[in-house]
This record gives structure tokens, C-alpha cells and sequence, in this order.
């Protein structure tokens, strides 16, 4: 058995979803998700198919983000995962719906940092056992650090001010 490290491969300001789920109709249903999600979202949907075939069966509705999923999952390689990546959309947006999507197992992480697959592998095939996403805490929040952390989520809309508006 080898364990080996396998970097996601995208620009710095795309953010994806990686996941594990069970049947061939992930592909499918994970595209309806996304289109109801938001009328704006750009993304690409891969998902490495284990029995069959096996196949990187993939949709969207970006190229760009259509050529990220499928060239990841193929880089992954691992059964039963699949690859979202979007644009004009978060994983925040999103997240809820897809993990009600009845396939879905599980979600590795929904990110936009820089992100490494640990991925386990012998002559059956290849798992999943974690991801590294993004880098180590450098020290732990001050005062100051959760008045800018309260401020910013403000600033940005997702989540209202002391009394109640926008600001």
C-alpha cells in the first residue's frame, strides 16, 4: 500500500468541493443542484466511476471549470470521488444542497486555498483518506483579531449588523 500526495491543480481564486459518493447518477443530480443553487454559477462536476466502465464522468456549464474537475478527478484517481469547481458562486452557497444530494457520502472540504489529496492506493485502486487545505494556524485569535473577524463578516453581507440592517 503507498500513500502519496496528490496537489489539486487550479487557479488561486476558484474555489471547489471534493467528495465521495455511490452511484454513476452523482454526475446528474450534483449538475441540477448546482443550477438550482444560483443562476450565475459558472462550475464543472467530475466524478471518478469505480466498477464498469470506470470513467471520469463529468457536466457543466464552463469549460474552464469543466477541464479543472475533470483533469483533478483524473489526478486523484480515486473511486466514488467526485470534483466540483465553481466560479460566480461558494462552496457556501452550495454546500447545503449538495450534501443532501442522496448519493453523497461525504465531503472531504469546500475550499479555495491551496489543497493536497492524501490518497492511499494499492493494485485494487486508489482512497481517499484526507486532504491538507490550506496551511497551519500561526498563533491563536486576540481581541482584536475577533472585533476584525466580527467586522468583516459584516462588511461583506453575511451577517447583519447590531441592529438587525445590512450594516
Amino acid at each position: 500500500m503507498e500513500i502519496i500526495s496528490v496537489k489539486v491543480d487550479k487557479p488561486e481564486d476558484i474555489n471547489f468541493i471534493l467528495g465521495q459518493s455511490h452511484f454513476i447518477k452523482t454526475v446528474e443530480d450534483l449538475h441540477e443542484t448546482l443550477v438550482q443553487s444560483s443562476p450565475s454559477i459558472k462550475f464543472g462536476v467530475a466524478f471518478c466511476e469505480a466498477s464498469g466502465d470506470r470513467l471520469v464522468r463529468w457536466s457543466g456549464n464552463d469549460d474552464e471549470m469543466i477541464d479543472l474537475a475533470r483533469r483533478n478527478a483524473s489526478n486523484v484517481g480515486a473511486g466514488h470521488s467526485f470534483f466540483i469547481f465553481m466560479k460566480d458562486a461558494f462552496p457556501l452557497n452550495v454546500l447545503n444542497s449538495v450534501k443532501m444530494v442522496p448519493e453523497v457520502c461525504r465531503i472531504f472540504c469546500a475550499t479555495a486555498n491551496e489543497t493536497e489529496v492524501l490518497v492511499v492506493g494499492n493494485e485494487r485502486g486508489r482512497g481517499i483518506i484526507g486532504v491538507i487545505d490550506g496551511s497551519s494556524p500561526l498563533g491563536v485569535e486576540d481581541e482584536k483579531g475577533r472585533k476584525w473577524r466580527y467586522d468583516f463578516l459584516r462588511m461583506i453581507g453575511y451577517k447583519l449588523g447590531p441592529s438587525g440592517d445590512e450594516k
